[in-house]
């Protein structure tokens, strides 16, 4: 199979595809990869590391698109890709299509076999290909919202950890799962108080049992919502429902609720947001604020750590991209049903019942 590597286009977007590493396992396989000129210098990988590795260099991405029969990328093509796209191709990448109608009618429209890495799920509904990024996201929004709680960019001027004789900042985690968790890890590493909601009691438990008496745990209420809403200097978003738009848990309304100069961090903006006031920004432009609130929804935050990001990223999608190049699309959907999973369109349907739930769109099983 010839695999296609463009270049990212998205604004502040460093990550790449394949490593020149990954490049070499699929030359091994027999297969031949096209890589775009300067794909990997944002990730610290220059043009002849993918030369070394067997890849084969072309300078413009509509040439990488043309000779392609699967494109691996990062993140979702953007409009001015769309034509490059045909019937048949096999695109292999971050879609979030949820949140992204336009897109999923684009690969419907030009029938294109895309799967996403959102979307793969094992049996125990972990999804491998999400987690290393929602790991990266997680403890990068501590980070981030600590920067931004700063004066200077309208927060509230809190120190997080605090000092001798002053109270420490609070953080307020909405959503358990591997995103609050690498949250959490941050978050009581600084030192602040961390209060971390969730509707699942199991997980409740089990972070209490990692965290201890370094954070609170309550049941996610409308009340306890509120309460936290009250009391937090961050909140970071962190619900995710694969496949699906993100549930609006913060209203217009609540942002009353929060003290003025606190920070929102949204990672599931991806999926829509967790807010109604959230919409996607860029690492050159992103906060803005909303009713004294800040609001951080950077839609690509571990592209701010592109090495780390890539080499995470990289090393569990691989396994599936050479499942798909050895054994031809068909035959590796049949084979992995956590592949299955990952399919989001094909010969012009959605085939992913939560994507067509969340897009408007009809429905169809695959067969």
């Amino acid at each position: 199979m010839v695999i296609g590597v463009p270049k990212e286009i998205k604004r502040h977007e460093y990550r790449v595809g394949l490593t020149p590493h990954d490049v070499k396992s699929y030359v091994g396989h027999g297969h031949t990869v096209v890589i775009q000129e300067d794909a990997g210098t944002g990730s610290g990988y220059p043009d002849e590391e993918y030369v070394n590795s067997g890849g084969q260099l072309l300078s413009s991405a509509a040439e990488v698109f043309r000779r392609a029969e699967m494109i691996i990328k990062v993140k979702e093509p953007l409009e001015e890709e769309y034509a490059l796209l045909r019937e048949d191709q096999i695109l292999y990448t971050y879609l979030h299509l949820a949140a992204n109608v336009p897109l999923a009618q684009a690969l419907i429209d030009r029938k294109v076999a895309a799967v996403a890495y959102e979307t793969i799920e094992l049996p125990d509904h972990s999804l491998p290909c999400l987690t290393p990024m929602s790991e990266i996201a997680g403890r990068l929004s501590i980070q981030e919202g600590a920067k931004y709680l700063e004066k200077a960019f309208g927060g509230r001027g809190i120190l997080l950890g605090g000092v001798p004789g002053v109270p420490r900042g609070s953080i307020a985690i909405l959503g358990g799962g591997v995103v609050g968790t690498n949250a959490c890890k941050i978050a009581t590493g600084i030192g602040a108080n961390v209060t971390i909601l969730d509707i699942n009691a199991r997980r409740l438990a089990y972070l209490d049992d990692i965290f201890g008496s370094s954070i609170t745990t309550l049941y996610a209420t409308d009340a306890n919502l509120e309460f936290v809403l009250r009391e937090a200097d961050i909140v970071i978003g962190a619900v995710l429902l694969p496949g699906e738009s993100a549930p609006k848990l913060i209203t217009r309304d609540h942002l009353k609720l929060m003290k003025p100069g606190a920070v929102l961090v949204d990672v599931a903006i991806d999926q829509g947001g967790i807010a109604e006031t959230s919409h996607a920004t860029t690492h050159d432009e992103p906060i803005y604020i909303v009713d004294d609130v800040v609001h951080y929804c950077v839609a690509n935050m571990p592209g701010a750590v592109a090495r780390s990001s890539t080499i995470a990223l990289t090393s569990v999608t691989l396994a599936y991209g050479l499942l798909i190049a050895d054994a031809g699309l068909q035959s590796a959907l049949a084979s992995s049903d956590a592949l299955r999973r990952g399919l989001n369109t094909i010969n012009g349907e959605c085939v992913h019942e939560g994507v067509a739930r969340s897009c408007g769109l009809t429905y169809t099983p695959l067969q």
